[in-house]
């Protein structure tokens, strides 16, 4: 692959939780909730949400209502490849759409069992149709990893010539490897002059690798949803792409990431569904230390396992003590309870927890008091040697 991209390159994230968000299983929003997440988004500072309209009335309704609200972020409305899904986007006042056809031979062989030439009269039929109403227009090419990528070209080139604004660039099963995406976004690069987006499903866990993998290729756009919600095991999380693009690629993205964990918590609370705890950032466990090593690292310097505080995405640390705890760590625990007591006392009670054998027995989620009496420990423990955990 290339190199990073550089720093100064713009970079924007659209956000499909109230689209492909609402394709995972168990997920059903209200109309006020749609609502409250495209505000709570738009605030966090997204470039574009996305919602389709064709689906239900409730998402119709939904979407005039979005595209009547003053957003900074773009409402983009997501459309089949037919002239009479654009007019229902029309219907909703939107201004900015985003159309869809399948491009693979599996798809058009078994799904919708047309051509490869009825495949692009749809699409450049339904791109002319759009731009004649002069609508911005994003046009994807469903399953491009799995196509030809002659084929791909084609497509591309032609709704291109069109005038469609975007070109979207989606691995839709989940196939690709990180070279493979970078390989895939330079094929269509390398015929159009427009920008492009990339919408990577998490089917081997490589969502957010194939999505960076993407705009280091060239392209300018990301997909992403709350928690990584989507169709199956979802796509890139927004947590993920937006820090890992303000922390590892120093990008200045005018992001709320503070925001990150309140946003996954208004999320799981109207979907009823539970994160896995190691959720990257979001998590429960993402901030939380246990083996006795880490425990007295964070206390001397919290940047020896955290590359980006709890507070920067809106989580708390969270400290567990149990078996694994050591001296060090020991103290820090009485201190906290108000037991001024001694090292010989810390050694005492981490041997006491090891002969407990009971795994984690004591967590404690920092506050600001727990903040102050971590940084008058730092002044003593910086002395002393490493924990007695070896892990």
């Amino acid at each position: 692959m290339g190199g990073r991209m550089n720093s100064s390159e713009r970079v924007r994230i659209l956000d499909s939780t109230l689209r492909e968000g609402e394709q995972s299983p168990g997920v059903s929003f209200t109309n006020s909730q749609r609502l409250q997440i495209a505000w709570a988004l738009d605030y966090f500072g997204v470039d574009a949400i996305e919602i389709s309209p064709i689906i239900s009335n409730q998402h119709r309704e939904a979407c005039k209502t979005m595209t009547k609200q003053g957003f900074k972020a773009e409402i983009v409305a997501h459309v089949r490849a037919l002239p009479e899904d654009v007019d229902v986007a029309l219907g909703c006042g939107a201004s900015s759409i985003a159309a869809y056809h399948s491009v693979s031979d599996i798809h058009l062989k078994h799904k919708l069992k047309v051509s490869r030439e009825v495949a692009v009269e749809r699409a450049v039929k339904t791109a002319e149709y759009a731009k004649a109403h002069g609508l911005r227009m994003r046009f994807t090419l469903e399953d491009a990893s799995r196509a030809d990528p002659k084929f791909l070209q084609e497509v591309a080139k032609r709704v291109s010539e069109v005038g469609v604004d975007r070109i979207s660039i989606p691995d839709t099963v989940g196939t690709m490897l990180p070279s493979g995406m970078y390989n895939l976004v330079r094929i269509v690069k390398d015929v159009v002059d427009i920008p492009i987006d990339v919408h990577c499903h998490n089917d081997l866990g490589l969502a957010l690798a194939n999505s960076l993998a993407g705009l280091e290729a060239g392209a300018s756009q990301i997909h992403t949803t709350v928690d990584g919600l989507g169709e199956r095991v979802g796509i890139a999380s927004l947590a993920e792409v937006s820090t890992a693009l303000t922390i590892a690629y120093k990008m200045r993205l005018n992001l709320k990431l503070e925001m990150l964990r309140e946003l996954s918590e208004m999320v799981r609370q109207y979907t009823g569904l539970n994160i896995p705890p190691s959720k990257p950032l979001v998590g429960d466990n993402a901030y939380k230390h246990k083996a006795g090593t880490h425990l007295v690292g964070v206390i001397r310097e919290p940047s020896t396992y955290e590359i980006v505080p709890p507070a920067t995405v809106g989580n708390r640390r969270r400290l567990v003590f149990g078996e694994l705890v050591g001296k060090s760590g020991a103290l820090f625990l009485l201190r906290t309870l108000g037991l001024d007591l001694g090292e010989e006392d810390a050694r005492k009670l981490a041997r006491g927890f090891k002969r407990l054998m009971k795994g984690d027995l004591f967590e404690l989620t920092f506050d600001e008091n727990m903040e102050r009496e971590m940084i008058k420990l730092q002044e003593q423990i910086q002395r002393d040697p490493v924990d007695d955990q070896k892990r």
